[in-house]
């Protein structure tokens, strides 16, 4: 078994869902690190229960490479495993467990080129960037690369965020915003509905907005930026929604998301404008009827879309070391753009297929992770070129 598999099996081990801590798996990671003789940075969050983690590895100079990970993973509950999720199990080519995809597998790899580099001597760092909170918003990755900015860590001129993309490169991907929405109605009884106000078809004007809006841009011809993506434009999509009293009342409450998936190009503050504005309408028509009636709206996350780039540094290294010259861009969000936003410039590139992603028996292939290991090994030797 290969030192990878080895890191591998340990982090899918940490139960490290969303909403737990990540403490144990960052404890194990630092202590790593400390036995190698490399220091690492905690980045904690404001609750003390979480943190990233970074390291620099190699000289002190500009011009390293970073290869970056989250630690969280989604939860199991509700799905049907035929193996432990957090223990991993191989059968028929394949390596289970919750996290092997997306993305302690890629983590694991990252951790695995620490000491091939401490051992070839590398003239180019590298750095190691392990993030929290991904899952739900990537929410941990930019006060961490804000503080390794702020800290003084020597300028890296290459990200590679090792999401699954069955080592392609992958060089632009959707950015995000979205809203939990509670609309507040009034009760009365349903005979004389229109003496109250319903929190739950009020919140169906603002979901059927929501769909007239998507078939608006849908039918818009896309820019040239945002044809390569699936599909071309940007949607809005409601996941969740939970309201109501009963049958014959009218529902006091509704609460529900709505999320934005940009393309590229299309400005954010824009399509926050639109959302808000509607919202402000619809809370007008409620409290024409009802004055206690409103909406509350929070902002539960944003995320910068990564634009491809014209002659990356990134592009370019990733490029040579896995051979891969197609076009790719992704409709799902990860770090990269956050740290493009930062002035780093980055790319995704890691083992595994994005369909397994967050799936019950979640899997990669060995012969992707096997892939994995080995543009490791390429990458730290073109660090000691």
């Amino acid at each position: 078994m290969t030192h990878a598999r080895d890191l591998m099996e340990r982090l899918i081990s940490f139960p490290t869902v969303s909403s737990k801590s990540n403490l144990a798996l960052i404890d194990f990671v630092e202590s790593y690190l400390t036995d190698l003789g490399v220091a690492s940075t905690r980045v904690p969050d404001a609750t003390g229960q979480k943190a990233a983690l970074y390291a620099h590895i190699g000289p002190e100079i500009d011009g390293g490479v970073v290869l970056s990970g989250h630690t969280d993973v989604v939860p199991v509950d509700g799905q049907a495993w035929d193996t432990d999720p957090f223990t991993v199990v191989e059968k028929d080519g394949k390596l289970y467990g919750r996290g092997t995809c997306d993305m302690k597998g890629f983590d694991a790899l990252a951790l695995s080129a620490v000491p091939l580099a401490l051992k070839r001597g590398i003239k180019r760092p590298l750095q190691i960037a392990l993030s929290y909170d991904e899952e739900i918003g990537c929410l941990g990755a930019p006060p961490m690369i804000d503080h390794m900015v702020s800290h003084g860590m020597p300028r890296a001129d290459t990200v590679i965020v090792g999401e699954p993309s069955m080592m392609q490169v992958v060089t632009g991907h959707k950015g995000g915003i979205g809203w939990d929405m509670h609309f507040r109605g009034f009760e009365v009884h349903s005979s004389i509905a229109y003496q109250g106000v319903s929190a739950v078809m009020m919140a169906a004007k603002m979901i059927e907005w929501c769909n007239q809006v998507n078939v608006e841009t849908a039918s818009a011809t896309p820019t040239a930026l945002a044809a390569a993506f699936d599909p071309p434009y940007t949607g809005l999509h409601v996941g969740t929604i939970h309201g109501g009293t009963a049958n014959n009342i009218t529902a006091k409450d509704c609460r529900f998301n709505v999320n934005i998936r940009l393309v590229p190009g299309d400005d954010v503050r824009v399509w926050e404008a639109r959302v808000l504005a509607k919202v402000a309408e619809l809370e007008a028509e409620m409290r024409a009827v009802r004055p206690e009636a409103g909406i509350t709206v929070a902002q539960n996350f944003e995320l910068t879309g990564l634009v491809p780039e014209n002659l990356g540094r990134a592009e370019e290294i990733t490029r040579r070391l896995t051979g891969d010259n197609g076009t790719h861009v992704v409709s799902y969000g990860t770090e990269a753009g956050q740290f493009q936003e930062r002035g780093y410039s980055a790319v995704v590139c890691g083992p595994g297929d994005i369909a397994q992603a967050h799936q019950p028996n979640e899997f990669i292939t060995i012969d992707q992770f096997q892939q994995g290991e080995a543009f490791i090994g390429r990458l730290v030797e073109a660090l000691a070129e």
